[in-house]
């Protein structure tokens, strides 16, 4: 007992206040003061805990409970070309049908079908006029004649005439071609000039369909006697040039209707491709439905084809203005929307991070898709694995069912091995469901003794 006492006394102070503290540490501990940390145990009070490891099939079994993701509203999926009562501007004339493009299955707005109809020389066409040199009066018609069978080329001009020599203007636009050789024949004789004639369109200027889009080489395509189908109008683009043919689609343009044929369907009915055009349609083929791109094609259709002078650039204007109009009454509602969710106006479905993650949080879940654990963890931060244990991740799902209200499932992820992560991509969130991470051990221990040594200390020191 003397040396016992002797080799305590000779112990530093230090030492001396260390077995002191150890000594406190035992005290506090029995008096029931010490550090709690939170853990997922079987049972918490009167709730009901079942851990269960998150496997391939336990993750098919969380991810059979049913869950539909918000969508968002309708605003975000309209665009400026949306039917619908327009104010400001005024209605367009005769406005162009705009189909809903979304990734769904893609509306059918068949091309209607139209009677075959005889060939009408228009301006711009160029008549072909062959006649005969054994007659003298073959040169009064000509002028040019110096060899048995003469053939003359004649423009139609603007006012719709061709100025045949010696005779004078004879008007041929909008006449079938066994009309045009009636009135020849009628101007010819009025004349006392031979009528033996024939007479053919050598080219073909008047009446043009306009091709673009996704196609080889955007072209107009002029309408003959043998009228123009729709395949033959892709075929002189050089065909279809689509990467994912069931975003795509062919729209036709026509009298301010705009018609809608899915490529897929193009492709599994070959009878489309015999649907007639007519002059002044637009054919475009769409991708995905951009309307300024749209604009732009129908803007030049409308140039090239369809208004004149004054009355083009009106219809162009008009037309702007109207989508500019819708388009800002779109952006107003989506910044509305915008508004009301920062303000908390709008309700969402929310995950819960607690324990060692990056920051206690809460994520919204998104919308019109799926989340997964990987996608809530790494899009927060993660976790650090110096003071979490990756062995130990839950995710704390409460039971819908109303008579099992209060029973909790914790799926258990241990991520000690890194593969199971892949388990934590497939794993769906559903709302208010918890995800928590245990602290590493020595990590509960170091905080303990971090909150415990000051009063271990200062008891120690009273000691002394």
């Amino acid at each position: 007992m003397r040396t016992g006492l002797k080799g305590y006394k000779n112990l530093g102070a230090w030492t001396r206040c260390l077995v002191l503290a150890l000594g406190g540490a035992v005290a506090l501990s029995s008096c029931g003061i010490s550090y709690n940390s939170p853990k997922v145990s079987e049972r918490n009070g009167e709730l009901p805990v079942s851990v269960v490891g998150m496997t391939a099939r336990s993750v098919a079994y969380a991810n059979a409970s049913p869950y539909t993701p918000r969508a968002l509203p309708d605003v975000f999926y309209a665009y400026a070309g949306s039917q619908g009562s327009v104010t400001g501007a005024g209605a367009l004339p005769a406005a162009p049908y705009l189909p809903d493009e979304t990734r769904r299955q893609m509306e059918y707005r068949p091309l209607p079908d139209i009677n075959p109809q005889p060939y009408r020389i228009g301006v711009g066409d160029v008549v072909l006029l062959a006649t005969r040199s054994s007659a003298s009066t073959i040169e009064q018609l000509s002028g040019l004649l110096a060899a048995q069978n003469q053939r003359q080329g004649y423009t139609v001009r603007d006012d719709g005439s061709i100025a045949i020599p010696e005779i004078g203007a004879v008007q041929l636009s909008g006449l079938t071609l066994q009309e045009a050789e009636d009135r020849l024949f009628q101007a010819l004789v009025s004349n006392q000039i031979d009528p033996s004639f024939s007479l053919e369109v050598a080219e073909f200027r008047s009446k043009k369909v306009a091709v673009g889009g996704a196609v080889k080489s955007a072209t107009l395509v002029p309408i003959t006697p043998n009228n123009l189908t729709l395949g033959e109008a892709l075929i002189a683009a050089g065909g279809l040039v689509t990467r994912d043919e069931e975003f795509a689609s062919i729209r036709i343009y026509r009298d301010g209707t705009l018609y809608q044929i899915p490529v897929e369907t193009f492709r599994a009915q070959p009878q489309l491709s015999d649907k007639l055009l007519i002059a002044g349609d637009a054919v475009y083929v769409d991708t995905t439905y951009d309307l300024d791109r749209a604009f732009e094609f129908y803007k030049t259709k409308i140039d090239v084809i369809s208004l004149r002078s004054s009355a083009r650039s009106t219809a162009l204007q008009t037309l702007s203005s109207e989508i500019n109009i819708r388009r800002s009454a779109l952006d107003e509602r989506r910044a509305l929307f915008n508004a009301r969710e920062q303000l908390g106006a709008e309700k969402r479905d929310y995950v819960y991070l607690s324990g060692e993650v990056a920051k206690q949080n809460r994520f919204a879940l998104p919308y019109g898709q799926q989340a997964t654990l990987a996608d809530v963890l790494y899009n927060e931060g993660g976790f650090d694995n110096t003071t979490g244990d990756p062995t130990e991740i839950y995710v704390l799902r409460g039971s819908n069912d109303p008579a099992k209200i209060g029973e909790i499932v914790a799926y258990h992820l241990n991520a000690g091995n890194a593969a199971n992560m892949i388990l934590a991509t497939k794993f769906e969130m559903r709302p208010n469901d918890v995800i928590f991470i245990e602290e590493q051990p020595i990590t509960k221990w170091g905080r303990a003794l971090q909150q415990t040594f000051p009063t271990l200390l200062n008891s120690a020191t009273s000691a002394l």
